[in-house]
């Protein structure tokens, strides 16, 4: 069982409030779009990935990026796998300062934790080698549009460039269009949008059953307490790379499903 003491609460709270400082916050996923995410350099994020590889992950072949999928019984858009096994889904938007990408992914991969990561593309674009980082650490890679606005609202020609752009960036950089599309500034994809990412090889849209609010910024207790009052077995949790209150949590969260002996893992584990 993973034990988070206070100290190292305070400590990963202390570092997530230096990034905020330098302004290195996400857009949320919310119905109000939030400042865009600072750009890095590229040079600042080979560094984050190489001194996350120092820090213990294995320098070994890379993961073959998996292709989509799909899942008979399941629904076109999921919101949670079978309520009958011990496992939930910590489903997460890509973007952000890579710095704080990378200290989740630690965090998660030093617990035995498996995420899902629905990357945006402009973010992959400014930050091409996280793509590898996520996959070679055991995680899902999938599509969270190009640009991350509200997708739902688009012509049909628009909200088709915004998926099929994201599909072929991952594609470049991984080989795959990524294993699910999440659509963005909506917790659901509208009926167009739907066909639209079927028709780019996505069989399902990946929803979720419980949003931990994280892009609100309320504070990484508030988190936790979110996550675990509606949080069950199948659950797909909605969270965000780019918060330091997500980077804080995320210990707690994780020591909540131990305690309930539920287990993260991906959203391709979940329903397989």
């Amino acid at each position: 069982m993973v034990r988070v003491t206070t100290t190292n609460r305070r400590g990963v709270l202390r570092a997530g409030a230096g990034l905020v400082a330098g302004g290195a916050l996400a857009a949320g996923c919310g119905s109000t779009p939030a400042a865009p995410s600072a750009t890095t350099t590229s040079g600042a994020s080979s560094s984050s990935t190489s001194s996350a590889r120092a820090a213990g992950h294995p320098a070994t072949t890379p993961r073959a990026a998996p292709a989509p999928r799909a899942f008979p019984g399941q629904p076109a858009q999921i919101t949670h796998g079978p309520r009958t096994r011990p496992n939930v889904a910590l489903t997460f938007h890509g973007q952000g300062d890579p710095a704080l990408a990378t200290s989740l992914l630690d965090a998660a991969e030093q617990r035995g934790a498996r995420l899902t990561v629905l990357a945006v593309g402009t973010w992959l674009d400014e930050h091409p080698d996280l793509a590898r980082r996520i996959l070679d650490g055991g995680h899902d890679l999938g599509n969270h549009t190009q640009r991350h606005i509200a997708v739902n609202t688009l012509s049909e020609s628009a909200a088709r460039k915004e998926i099929t752009d994201c599909a072929d960036r991952l594609k470049r950089l991984t080989g795959s269009i990524g294993t699910w599309f999440r659509p963005s500034r909506a917790p659901t994809a509208s009926a167009q949008v739907a066909r639209l990412a079927r028709a780019a090889g996505y069989p399902h849209v990946l929803s979720y059953d419980v949003d931990s609010l994280d892009y609100t910024r309320p504070g990484a207790d508030a988190v936790t307490r979110k996550v675990a009052a509606e949080v069950r077995a199948g659950s797909v949790v909605s969270l965000h790379f780019g918060y330091p209150d997500t980077v804080a949590a995320l210990p707690a969260v994780l020591h909540e499903l131990d305690r309930r002996g539920l287990h993260a893992v991906t959203t391709t584990e979940l329903l397989s």
